[in-house]
């Protein structure tokens, strides 16, 4: 590969995508570990561990710092992005979860006649605990 091929090659997007990847596919592993048993959905889930999110914002802050400089503008701009989203995950998406929980218990209790007892289920594993970020 010539100087102009490596001259396209956008590191801190390579950086994101490869942690989005790597945390991606490691939820196949930690639920393997936790749960004993290989679940594929895994590849595609949101939620858990690890925050795949995190991971690629984070990946891409730090890729922007390297390339840009730490106190470039453009890393700024990454940092914050990254914060938005990390806190994000562990606050506003991981309420949501447990309120879809919440609301698929009363859901599951109402009796067969209401016309909301044959609601599809929420999705209840949506963001992350702070450990999980």
């Amino acid at each position: 590969m010539g100087m102009a091929a490596a001259g396209v090659v956008n590191y801190p997007l390579v950086a994101a995508l490869l942690a989005f990847a790597l945390a991606q596919s490691s939820k196949v592993f930690t639920t393997w570990y936790k749960d004993n048993r290989w679940d594929a959905r895994q590849f595609i889930a949101s939620g858990g561990m690890p925050s795949s999110h995190s991971a690629t914002v984070t990946a891409l802050a730090v890729a922007v710092g390297i390339q840009e400089g730490f106190r470039s503008a453009t890393f700024a701009t990454a940092l914050g992005f990254a914060c938005v989203v990390m806190h994000d995950a562990f606050g506003v998406r991981l309420h949501a979860g447990k309120q879809a929980e919440v609301l698929n218990q009363i859901v599951y209790e109402l009796p067969e006649e209401h016309p909301l007892s044959e609601t599809k289920p929420l999705r209840e594993i949506l963001g992350h605990t702070v450990p999980q970020v």
